[in-house]
C-alpha cells in the first residue's frame, strides 16, 4: 500500500513536506488499483515547477469514508522519460494528463487522447493552436461533417463543435474549447491583494460566482487556520443554495424553450428573475458577487432580509412545483426528453462525471454527502437525488427536485437564524484580507456547486504568498459526457442534450 497523507474536507492545510513523495511506478500502480473501485475518484491532479523538476500533486477522494488522500511524485524538468498513462486504464484522468502534457511537455505513453485541453497562454508547445487542432475524422461516402463555432450564435463563450453524421444521425462529436488564453489561475499568483484574489475567484465561471468564491474562501481559511463563525457558514450555504435554485430553474426554462413549451419557459424565466433578485436584495448583486469573502462578510443577514429571503424562496418553490408537475404531465415534452441523450452509469463512472449530470445516470457523487463541509457537516442532513435513466428527462428531473430540496435547506437555515438572532443582525465578522497564510503549504476548497464538484487548490511559498492556484470547474469532466450523450441521436436533438448539461465554457478555459 502506498503512503498517502489522509485528511478531511473540514481539515486544515497540509505542509508540502508532509505530503508523501513516491516514485511514479508506485504511484501508478496504487492509483490504478484504487480507481478500479467506484468509491474513489480524483478531485485534482496537476504538476508545478519546483526548482529543476516538476512535482505532481494528486487529491484522491474516498467517497465511502469521507477522506481526502494527498500524494505526489516528481520528474526532472528536462527529463524526456515518458510516463505510463493512467488515462489508458481510467479515462476519468484524461483532462488532468492532457493539461499536464500541454503545460509542461510531459509525455504519457499509450495516452489514448493526446490532444490539447485548453491552449493556455503559457503552454509548452506554442505551435499548437485552434487552427491546427487535430479533430477526429472518419471517411465514408455517406458521412458528412457539421461544424458549430468557433463563436456560438448566442452571447456566450466561444467553443468549437465538430459533428460527424450519417444523414441526420450523429456518429461522433468532438468538442474543442479553451482558446481565449484567460490565464485566471496565473493571476492569483501575481498579486498579494486578497480582495482582488476573491474577486478573481468570482470570475472563474460567472454563473457559479458563489460556488467558486466559496471554494476559494474555504482554501484561504484553511491556510490561515482561523476558526470560522457558525453563522457565516450558514449564510454562505444559503447563498450557495440560492445560486443552485436560480440556475436549475433557468435550465428548466431553457429546455422548455428548445421544445417550444412557451408556458414553462416564461414561468421559469420569471421565477429565475425572482430568485436572482432575492440575491440582489441581499448583497446588491444578482449573481451573489461580493457576498462571499474570506473570514467574514460585508452583507450579514438582518431579520428583515432573512424574512424576505424565506418568504421569496417559499413562493418560488410553490410556483416552480406547479411548473414541474406540468412538465411531468405533458406527453409532448416527455416524448422529446425521455430516452434522449442517454449516458449509462458505467460510462459516466468511466469518464469521471460529477454533479447533477452524474446523479441522473445513477452515480451518487455529491460532495454534500460524501465530504460535507460547513452547514452540511453540522446542521443539514442532505440526501442526494439520484436517477438511473441517464437521459435528458432524468437530468431535468434531478434539477427539478434539487430546486425544491434547496428551498427546504434555505428555509431550515433561516429558521435557525430567526431562532438565534431575531432581535438584530447576524454576528458575522467583517472580511479579513490580511491574515497570514501558512508558508510552504497546500490547501484546498472542495464544495458542491450547482453544476457539481468545484475544487480550488492553493499552494503557498516559503513566505506565505500564493505561489500557485489550480482550479477545477465540474464542466472539466462533463463535456465528454455531452459528447457521449449525442452519439446515435439525431443532430436536431443536440440543443436539448446540450441544455440538459449546461456546461461552462469559461469554467473550462482557465
Amino acid at each position: 500500500m502506498m503512503n498517502w497523507l489522509t485528511t478531511e474536507n473540514t481539515g486544515s492545510c497540509a505542509a508540502l513536506n508532509d505530503i508523501p513523495e513516491v516514485g511514479y511506478a508506485e504511484f501508478y500502480d496504487d492509483l490504478a488499483r484504487r480507481l478500479a473501485d467506484a468509491r474513489y475518484h480524483v478531485a485534482h491532479y496537476f504538476a508545478l515547477p519546483s526548482g529543476d523538476r516538476l512535482r505532481f500533486f494528486c487529491l484522491l477522494l474516498d467517497d465511502r469514508e469521507g477522506k481526502v488522500l494527498l500524494a505526489s511524485h516528481a520528474l526532472a524538468y528536462y527529463e524526456e522519460t515518458a510516463l505510463p498513462s493512467l488515462t489508458a486504464l481510467h479515462p476519468a484522468l484524461h483532462p488532468f494528463e492532457r493539461d499536464i502534457a500541454e503545460r509542461y511537455g510531459v509525455r504519457f505513453d499509450n495516452m489514448p487522447w493526446p490532444k490539447p485541453l485548453r491552449f493556455p497562454f503559457d503552454r509548452c508547445d506554442r505551435a499548437g493552436t485552434m487552427d491546427n487542432y487535430p479533430f477526429y475524422t472518419m471517411k465514408g461516402g455517406s458521412l458528412h461533417e457539421v461544424n458549430v463555432g468557433p463563436i456560438h450564435a448566442g452571447v456566450i463563450e466561444p467553443g468549437a463543435f465538430r459533428f460527424i453524421c450519417n444523414g441526420e444521425q450523429v456518429l461522433h462529436l468532438e468538442i474543442a474549447l479553451g482558446y481565449q488564453h484567460r490565464g485566471v489561475e496565473h493571476l492569483f499568483g501575481t498579486t498579494d491583494n486578497r480582495l482582488r484574489q476573491a474577486c478573481l475567484s468570482e470570475t472563474v465561471a460567472g454563473d457559479s460566482a458563489v460556488a467558486h468564491a466559496t471554494a476559494f474562501a474555504e482554501a484561504i481559511e484553511k491556510l490561515t487556520q482561523c476558526e470560522r463563525h457558525a453563522q457565516l457558514e450558514r449564510e454562505r450555504t444559503v447563498a450557495l443554495e440560492l445560486e443552485r435554485m436560480a440556475m436549475q430553474i433557468a435550465d428548466t426554462g431553457a429546455l422548455c424553450m428548445d421544445v417550444g413549451y412557451q408556458l414553462g419557459q416564461v414561468a421559469c424565466e420569471a421565477l429565475r428573475t425572482m430568485t436572482i433578485n432575492t440575491t440582489q436584495a441581499w448583497c446588491g448583486n444578482r449573481f451573489g458577487k461580493g457576498l462571499v469573502r474570506p473570514h467574514g462578510t460585508d452583507h450579514p443577514l438582518t431579520p428583515e432580509k432573512a424574512r424576505m429571503i424565506r418568504d421569496n424562496v417559499r413562493e418560488i418553490a410553490r410556483r416552480y412545483d406547479e411548473v414541474r408537475r406540468d412538465i411531468k404531465s405533458s406527453p409532448t415534452l416527455l416524448a422529446r426528453f425521455e430516452q434522449c441523450g442517454i449516458v449509462p452509469r458505467d460510462e459516466m463512472l468511466r469518464i469521471g462525471g460529477v454533479g447533477q449530470a452524474a446523479r441522473a445516470s445513477g452515480v451518487a457523487r455529491d460532495i454534500r454527502v460524501s465530504h460535507p463541509w460547513a452547514s452540511f457537516a453540522k446542521c443539514l442532513h442532505h440526501e442526494s437525488i439520484v436517477k438511473s435513466q441517464g437521459d435528458v428527462m432524468a437530468r431535468l428531473t434531478v434539477r427539478c427536485r434539487e430546486v425544491l430540496q434547496s428551498a427546504g435547506h434555505i428555509d431550515r437555515l433561516l429558521e435557525l437564524y430567526e431562532q438565534k438572532y431575531a432581535s438584530g443582525p447576524s454576528p458575522c465578522p467583517a472580511p479579513d484580507y490580511t491574515a497570514a497564510l501558512a508558508p510552504s503549504s497546500l490547501s484546498f476548497g472542495l464544495i458542491e456547486g450547482w453544476r457539481g464538484e468545484t475544487c480550488h487548490v492553493i499552494i503557498t511559498d516559503a513566505e506565505g504568498r500564493i505561489a500557485a492556484a489550480r482550479i477545477k470547474d465540474p464542466s472539466l469532466h462533463n463535456w465528454l459526457a455531452l459528447a457521449l450523450a449525442v452519439r446515435g441521436e439525431g443532430i436536431s436533438d443536440f440543443p436539448i442534450c446540450n441544455k440538459s448539461f449546461n456546461l461552462s465554457y469559461c469554467g473550462h478555459d482557465l
